[in-house]
Formats: structure tokens, C-alpha cells, sequence
């Protein structure tokens, strides 16, 4: 059991290692790559990412739930690159995480109309109820990050052998996600329409998760997937300025 342990983190132990791949040009290219091919894999984890922390009160509980959320994230990528190819074996995980994300766009669009009394009623509770919810929003994005992690590690893992170089690369595309979470967070409050355009958005993560198992084996090249969620918002901003259009002339009148 040790000696498979050592096999599958020693390499992270390695002092030379680091020191190697640190001061080595090439693998800062290929760290770049990764962070290339982390930011396209992630887009999806970003939109759910975003959407989920919508649903807490304050914009500082928010910025918290994402910060706890890269710290759990870069623990169990270190745990995950370890396991490296076993991961193939973990296609249940996206069936899993498929599901969960129908059942996220399902408890939005039903309750879409009570939105508003929801909003009063959390306000209206104490901060234990705002801490238990934030939990569970953290949680919520642990569990996501376990089902999009199996496609980066994979696809980083195929491009360099070497743990560290993998892992670097992935704590830095981590952090631009995050980064991308928080942009789509700020513009979903001054474009409402953008957290139903998210949501429609999960729906097809929730398609293109499912036919990535063995059993179907479809994958959607993440060029593809930046191209669909582009149109998407395009979309939905001509919507958006189109109500205001009618909105503001309706005032005028």
C-alpha cells in the first residue's frame, strides 16, 4: 500500500522535481498549455460555479464561498493528479454530476416565480441561516469540481507525465476560472436575463456530461462548447437590450 502511495505522490515530494520543472523553460510552456486547455475545460464549471453562488444573500458571502471553494479545489486536484489514469474508471462521477445539474435547472425554472418572496424570506433570517446555506453552496461547488476535474486531470495528464507540471498548471487555470465565476457573478446583476441564459447553459453541460461516458463516448471539443456558450450570451444580450428598448419606449409613452 506504501509503495503505491509513494508511486502516485512521491513525485510531488520531490525537491528536484520542483526545482526542475520551475527553472525550466519548456515546462513553463507546457504549464502555459495547460492553463490554456484548464481555462476552455472550465468555461462550463465557471457558468455552474456562478450560478450557484447566486443563490446566496451577500455579495461577501459570494466572494467567501469561492474562496473556500479554490482552496478545497486545489486539495483534491493534488489528490486527483495522484490517482492520474484510474480516473478513467470514475465515468459513474459525470452520470452523478449529470443528473445533479437537471435537477438544478428542474428547482430553478419551477420556482422562477417565487424568486422574489425567497429573496425576502432569506433576508428576513438570522445569520445562522445565511451560514448554513453558504455551506451548503461550498459543498455544492466541491462536489461540481469533482465532476469537471475528471476531463482536465485526463487531458492535462496526456500532455505532460509529470505530477508537478500538471499540478501547477492546474492551480493556476483553477484561479483564472474563478476569476472568469466572478465576472459572470457581476454581470448576471446588471443583465437579469443571464442567470436564465446559465441555467440553459447547465442544461446542455448536463447533455454534453452524459454523453461523455463510455458507454456513449460523444465528446464536444471545448473549442465547440466556447463557441455555443459565446452565441448563447450573445443571444441573450440582444434580448436583453431589446426589453429595455421597449421598456424605456413604453415610458416615454
Amino acid at each position: 500500500m506504501l509503495e503505491i502511495l509513494s508511486k502516485m505522490y512521491g513525485p510531488f515530494f520531490d525537491l528536484n522535481n520542483w526545482t526542475s520543472v520551475i527553472t525550466s523553460g519548456s515546462d513553463w510552456l507546457v504549464i502555459l498549455s495547460l492553463v490554456l486547455i484548464e481555462c476552455l475545460l472550465s468555461v462550463d464549471n465557471a457558468v455552474v460555479l456562478a450560478a450557484q453562488t447566486q443563490s446566496l444573500p451577500t455579495k461577501k458571502l459570494q466572494e467567501e464561498s469561492l474562496f473556500y471553494g479554490i482552496w478545497g479545489s486545489y486539495i483534491f486536484r493534488f489528490l486527483v493528479i495522484g490517482l492520474g489514469t484510474f480516473l478513467i474508471h470514475l465515468w459513474e462521477i459525470k452520470v452523478i454530476g449529470s443528473l445533479y445539474l437537471v435537477y438544478l435547472v428542474y428547482k430553478h425554472f419551477t420556482s422562477h416565480g417565487n424568486d422574489k418572496k425567497q429573496v425576502k424570506k432569506t433576508h428576513a433570517t438570522d445569520s445562522k441561516h445565511h451560514r448554513r446555506l453558504f455551506w451548503m453552496v461550498v459543498i455544492q461547488i466541491e462536489m461540481m469540481d469533482i465532476v469537471f476535474s475528471v476531463d482536465s486531470v485526463l487531458a492535462s495528464l496526456a500532455i505532460s507525465p509529470n505530477p508537478v507540471i500538471v499540478l501547477i498548471g492546474g492551480m493556476i487555470g483553477i484561479l483564472s476560472m474563478r476569476g472568469v465565476a466572478e465576472v459572470i457573478m457581476l454581470l448576471m446583476k446588471k443583465i437579469p436575463e443571464l442567470k436564465s441564459m446559465a441555467y440553459v447553459l447547465i442544461a446542455i453541460i448536463a447533455v454534453k456530461l452524459f454523453i461523455s461516458i463510455p458507454a456513449i463516448d460523444i465528446e464536444i471539443p471545448p473549442l465547440l462548447f466556447s463557441g455555443i456558450v459565446l452565441v448563447t450570451v450573445i443571444i441573450t444580450m440582444i434580448i436583453h437590450f431589446t426589453r429595455k428598448k421597449r421598456g424605456t419606449s413604453t415610458d416615454d409613452h
